[in-house]
């Protein structure tokens, strides 16, 4: 499992207010077994039938462990508490390698299409797949999908099967931990399911966090069937109507769209941990404008042009014998832009706003800071200004920054306010090659 999101509740606009409706349309949930760790071995046999664990930006936390690790490791668990523990088991240790996962997951992908013309990409490592048209080999079509992704990808994955998503969840939950399964759990048959539900505790529900988990075990509900057979009216007593309809999908009740195409975005973040704490605003705006580059990346990426921008930094709050501070500042971007000047001058000016003391130095050690983009809209969509700029270059010059970088490699071209010693750059001590995006870290075969 790729991190710290197992439970992670499904977004709000996904449920439906309507009448719900049993449901008998199989939809099957596959799920990259230990995904961080599955990529790396793919490329480093060494890494294969010993502990390995991935690490959170500025390798910091586990946010991925394989099998053999579990037992040792707790997911979150900060390295530098458990160098002991490391070191007594010989625990190998990675840095986050974010682009050779989502270049792996994108191949993941690719291979499902070839099994479903409806395919919802929940995360970096798991899909929502609809198998209505195979209703009769339900099992065989889930287990050719899965030998497929691990023949075209070297990804283990588990398939979940049931006539909703939260049963799914809990279908692929057991083809993990049951291996009476095989690697494919099907809930579709009601005396399945319910000896299934038995056994898996209330926690570990999608959309159950530990706050619901604690008033749900206070009321004596301890496992998914006991969930299930909660009266309604209790359950929206104890957790609102989300609460009630998850109980409802439970029941095989659709209450969960499946959405073929996703949701335009409305917000959008870029966030990165400083290697070094920044003490000078120079360097601060060094990391804002790396920041802010890869949010009008990514705005491009996807068609949008943002309307507001707000720039955050921060000291370290674990750190109680040290000063200190946080600070933000928004602004509005007139006209909307994805164009990396636009945003940059903005960040960089919100920044120098929101800066505390001398420009040199004001005793804190900054290690974290960000941009996050509110007002999102299409770029054929954003409304038309009486006298606009006019700044032909600006689309050119972008357009070639994207260009010379998606073909040599990301920061191949960068702004020269990044700078150039980097000192703020998120620590990645333990990163592995960049197998899939740079030329010069294949594997070399000598004859």
């Amino acid at each position: 499992m790729g991190g710290c999101r197992r439970r992670r509740a499904p977004p709000a606009h996904r449920i439906r207010a309507g009448p719900v409706e049993q449901s008998d349309r199989p939809i099957a949930l596959i799920d990259c077994n230990n995904f961080y760790v599955s990529c790396e071995r793919v490329f480093d046999m060494s890494l294969r039938g010993i502990p390995v664990i991935v690490l959170s930006n500025n390798d910091g936390c586990a946010v991925a462990r394989s099998e053999e690790a579990k037992q040792f490791i707790k997911m979150g668990a900060p390295v530098f508490k458990m160098r002991d523990v490391i070191e007594r088991h010989g625990i190998r240790c990675l840095s986050s390698n974010y682009t050779l996962y989502g270049d792996f997951f994108e191949t993941v992908s690719a291979v499902l299409q070839n099994y479903s013309p409806r395919i919802e990409n929940y995360s970096i490592d798991e899909s929502f797949v609809q198998l209505s048209g195979f209703k009769d080999r339900m099992e065989t079509h889930a287990a050719q999908m899965r030998d497929a992704v691990r023949t075209e990808t070297g990804i283990p994955t588990c398939v979940g099967i049931a006539p909703t998503k939260t049963l799914a969840k809990l279908a692929n939950y057991a083809a993990k931990k049951n291996p009476i399964f095989s690697g494919v759990c099907n809930l579709m048959n009601e005396d399945v399911r319910d000896y299934v539900m038995r056994r898996i505790p209330v926690g570990e529900i999608w959309g159950v966090g530990s706050a619901t988990e604690a008033k749900l075990k206070a009321q004596g509900i301890k496992s998914a069937a006991d969930l299930r057979d909660l009266p309604l009216a209790l359950s929206r007593k104890i957790g609102t109507v989300v609460l009630e309809r998850l109980v409802a999908e439970l029941r095989g009740l659709s209450c969960i769209d499946f959405e073929d195409v996703p949701p335009q975005r409305k917000g959008m973040a870029v966030t990165r941990s400083a290697g070094t704490p920044m003490t000078s605003f120079d360097t601060l705006a060094q990391a804002i404008t790396a920041h802010a580059t890869r949010a009008a990346e990514k705005l491009r990426q996807h068609g949008l042009v943002a309307g507001a921008l707000t720039v955050f930094f921060h000291t370290n709050p674990h750190k109680s014998d040290r000063p200190q501070h946080s600070a933000s500042r928004s602004v509005r971007l007139r006209p909307m832009s994805n164009h990396t000047f636009d945003l940059v001058d903005a960040a960089v000016s919100a920044a120098r706003g929101a800066w505390k003391g001398d420009p040199s130095g004001n005793g804190f050690g900054y290690t974290k800071a960000g941009i996050i983009l509110d007002d999102l809209l299409p770029e054929g969509d954003q409304p038309a200004m009486l006298f606009p700029p006019e700044r032909p270059r600006d689309a050119r010059l972008t357009d070639a920054l994207d260009a010379i970088n998606d073909r040599f490699g990301k920061k191949t071209m960068v702004l020269a306010r990044e700078g150039v010693d980097r000192s703020w750059a998120t620590k990645a001590d333990h990163r592995s090659p960049r197998y899939t995006t740079r030329i010069s870290e294949l594997p070399t075969l000598k004859v």
